[in-house]
């Protein structure tokens, strides 16, 4: 979808050529609300189900008068349709927001979820709002990934529970990835100084260079903010967040680790620096406990700890690795 069709979508209006799509099997498809919920609290339950059960019945009477009448043009469909249809979702959305807000906190935003748009040749349940118990992913036929068979786009068929920002497994996350960079201005970085050993509880430098990383976005994770943020660029397409230093202690060099386990020592750079030339930090490690072979690593994040992402698959992510030797 272009910038232009985003920008249209955005304003409520579907693009002409959604709207003129509609003899060609169009359905309506609308952003999935369950997925963006935060946990209903039980007093709220039977009456957030309620007004989710109504905005799939909703979508279903649209897609019934687009059926029968999606012949008579996209102007039509717009203001007769897809027009009232995003009014009866705002006033169902905030049905449901003062329902939560009755117990816990409102959510916010829930507003933005209710312009809809046509999708040619889409799963008439798709963007129904179920959590994914009915199989609509909310493709919506918009993309169908290019004939290569993709399985998900989004949460909306995923049988995890919704992440809720904290660190938590087993989850489906429905924040968008958000703004890339061009190529040239991905971010990278390098560990250029450090001690090949030490000793046990020996202090020490690690020297690391970032580059096109504007070191001024950290979301803290134990207030909420992991993967809860889209990655976003600055003003000259340079990635908007950090980087994190961690060592732990191999018990093998044959084997991978145990990637559960907690490293020895980490520490997360937010600094305001950062820039499209090479900038160094000097961490500071106050000393590993144990003897073996320490390795110790950098990696860039964006504001909610992701690594950033590339324009090519072909690019290395913003990362580096360095064994020391602790006597």
């Amino acid at each position: 979808m272009s910038a232009a069709e985003c920008q249209s979508l955005k304003a409520g209006g579907a693009t002409n050529a959604n709207t003129n799509a509609a003899a060609a099997g169009s359905t309506v498809a609308c952003p999935d609300v369950a997925s963006k919920l935060p946990p209903v609290p039980a007093a709220a339950k039977a009456e957030v189900d309620r007004n989710l059960a109504l905005l799939k019945t909703q979508i279903d009477e649209a897609n019934k008068r687009l059926a029968a009448e999606g012949r008579n043009g996209g102007q039509f469909i717009q203001n007769a349709i897809l027009g009232p249809l995003a009014d009866k979702r705002r006033a169902t959305l905030d049905r449901i927001a003062i329902a939560i807000g009755r117990v816990a906190q409102r959510p916010q935003g829930l507003d933005q979820l209710a312009t809809c748009q046509l999708a040619v040749g889409a799963n008439p349940n798709a963007g129904n709002n179920n959590g994914g118990q009915n199989g609509g992913n909310n493709n919506g036929g918009q993309n169908n990934g290019n004939g290569l068979g993709v399985l998900a786009k989004d949460c909306g068929n995923s049988r995890l529970q919704p992440h809720d920002g904290f660190q938590n497994g087993n989850r489906c996350v429905s924040t968008a990835f958000g703004e890339v960079g061009a190529a040239a201005n991905n971010p990278s970085l390098l560990i250029t100084q450090f001690p090949n050993q030490v000793q046990r509880n020996q202090p020490f430098q690690l020297r690391v260079t970032t580059r096109n990383l504007i070191r001024d976005r950290f979301l803290a994770a134990g207030q909420g903010g992991y993967y809860l943020e889209s990655s976003l660029l600055n003003g000259q397409g340079l990635v908007r967040g950090h980087f994190h230093t961690a060592c732990r202690m191999l018990n093998s060099t044959r084997q991978p680790p145990n990637p559960q386990d907690v490293p020895a020592f980490f520490v997360a750079t937010e600094d305001g620096r950062g820039g499209s030339q090479p900038d160094d930090v000097i961490i500071q490690v106050p000393g590993l406990p144990q003897s073996g072979t320490a390795q110790c690593s950098v990696w860039a994040g964006d504001g909610s700890h992701r690594i950033p992402m590339m324009e090519r698959a072909n690019q290395t992510p913003a990362i580096d690795v360095v064994r020391i030797q602790v006597n």
